[in-house]
Parts: C-alpha cells; structure tokens; sequence
C-alpha cells in the first residue's frame, strides 16, 4: 500500500501521483455506499496491482469543493478580465466567498490587462484586502508576480469561460501544453476548452489545478452554507461583525448595522456589500436539508 495524490480523475479512474510515478486507479465500491467520491486534490492510500491500484481510502481533507470538485487547496486563483468575456463582480464574490469558507486564501488574477487594465475590477479588489495580479497570457506582462505567488502552493484556477485560466497556465509553465478555445464573438463567453479538473506540477514549484469554466447561467449552482456563516466569508466584514444594534443582524437593510454604515463610510465597496445581499438571499431560499456539506 502506497499513499499519494490524485491528479485527475477522468472516465471512472482516478491517476494517482505516488511520488515517483503516476498510477491509473480504480476506487473500491464501497465509496459509493459510503457516498464518499474522490476529489482531484485528495490524499489517498492505494494498493497497487501490476502498473495499476486501487483507491483503498481518502486520507483526512483539509478543505474540499464540488465546484469545481477539488479538494486540500490552498489558494483559488480566481481569473476575471474586462474585456470580451467582461466578468460581473458577482461571479469573482461568489468563488472568493466559497473559497474563504473553506480556509482557502482567494486571489483575484486580470488576465487580458494588455487589452483592458480593469482597472475598477482593481479597486474594488486591492481596496477589499485581495491580492489583485494584473496579468497578460499574451504578452507575459505579471507572470513572474503571479508564479511567486503560487510557488509551494496547490492553487485552483477558476473563473468564467473565455477569460483565459488555460492561457495563463501555458504562460506560467509552458510545458503545461494546455488547449486553448476562442471566444465566441456573438456570444461574448469562452468554448469549454478544460473539460475535467486535473493538476499541473509547475516548473517553478507550484501545483496547479485547471477546471471547466462556468457561465452566468450557472450562478445558482453554489456551495451551500447557512445564511448566517456567509458574514464570515467576507472578511472586510470583520471589523463590523458584533457591532450592530440587534443581535442577529443579517447586514442586508437592518436599521443600526454596522456594516451598511461601513459601506456608505466608504469602508466597504458596495459592490461587494451587493454580492453579500444577492448570496444571502439565495441561500435563505435553500431548504435546511439541502445544504448538504462535501463528505471528508
């Protein structure tokens, strides 16, 4: 028995990194009495058999996602541009918002700055305690800040279709190789060009994990937590959190928060305090019993 790292998980088998080799395995049967699935990220004992093996067991997570279905990040690498696709603040609010529930640090990475510096993306951003990286895949302009950034980390790349998360992975390591789409003119998105989750070990000592892009179509697929945790998610909130007037304040119209006084003060972005009341909503429209954690 060895214990290694899934790399992928593609067609029922799961490719294992065992340090010196990667090995094609298949899970035991049991996991899907257990209702257990392996994640791409996860640490597992396998039992090899000839030049395959057998996933005998999921070691302990630190965090885990369904999507995109990872597990044990780091860091989110959330890739936005301003430029055909242009990404809705929204949607990098609602990845930050699940990464930071799950202890994952979330970074903010516009790509196509040779086009379009987003430089309001930026400032609502850099102001909100993110690290922002202003990058190109092109032209390489932020690459080399950015691969300090992931150095000794496993980071995901996510982010909407067409803003370039496989571009910029070709740009960090070329050796990646990954198939790059075009973006639809008509349509203003991405083609799907990653169609599974699969990690990269880069050259320069990071681990990398590229998924299939998301549309706006997909906004209402979101991890799913009790209303009352997403203050917590949000952690220019901090300062505000116990300040209110009423205990159990939900910072979405309450007469004394202390919050909404945060964001006319100017100390909160109120696109991000919009993002807040927009997920908050959501989730408030969620069955109890739907809001179903990924098993660890």
């Amino acid at each position: 028995m060895a214990d290694g790292r899934i790399l992928k998980a593609l067609s029922g088998f799961y490719y294992v990194d065992l340090g010196g080799s990667v090995v094609r395995c298949r899970a035991r049967g049991r996991f899907r009495y257990d209702k257990l699935t392996p994640l791409v990220g996860d640490m597992v004992s396998v039992t090899l058999s000839g030049d395959e093996g057998i996933v005998d067991a999921v070691l302990e997570r630190k965090n885990a996602f369904t999507r995109p279905p990872v597990a044990n990040i780091d860091q989110m690498a959330i890739i936005a541009a301003n430029v055909i696709p242009v990404t809705e603040p929204f949607l990098i609010d609602r990845m930050a918002a699940i990464a930071e529930h799950a202890g994952a640090e979330a970074l903010v990475v516009l790509n196509k700055c040779d086009l379009d510096s987003a430089d309001e993306l930026y400032k609502i951003y850099s102001s909100s305690g993110f690290r922002v990286f202003r990058v190109s895949a092109l032209t390489g302009e932020g690459i080399e800040e950015l691969a300090r950034a992931l150095a000794g980390k496993l980071s995901v790349f996510t982010g909407n279709s067409g803003v370039g998360k496989s571009s910029v992975l070709n740009a960090l390591d070329r050796s990646a190789a990954i198939p790059v789409g075009e973006v639809s003119q008509k349509l203003g998105r991405g083609r799907h060009t990653t169609r599974h989750v699969e990690i990269y070990r880069a050259a320069f000592g990071a681990m990398i994990a590229d998924t299939p892009g998301f549309s706006s179509f997909d906004l209402e697929r979101m991890e799913l937590t009790d209303p009352e945790d997403l203050q917590y998610a949000f952690h220019e909130f901090a300062p505000y959190l116990g300040q209110c007037r009423f205990t159990g304040c939900a910072h979405v119209k309450e007469a004394g928060c202390a919050v909404l006084e945060a964001v006319k003060a100017g100390k909160i972005q109120p696109s991000r305090h919009q993002s807040y009341a927009r997920l908050y909503e959501q989730l408030k429209s969620v069955n109890e019993w739907e809001r179903k954690p990924v098993k660890s």
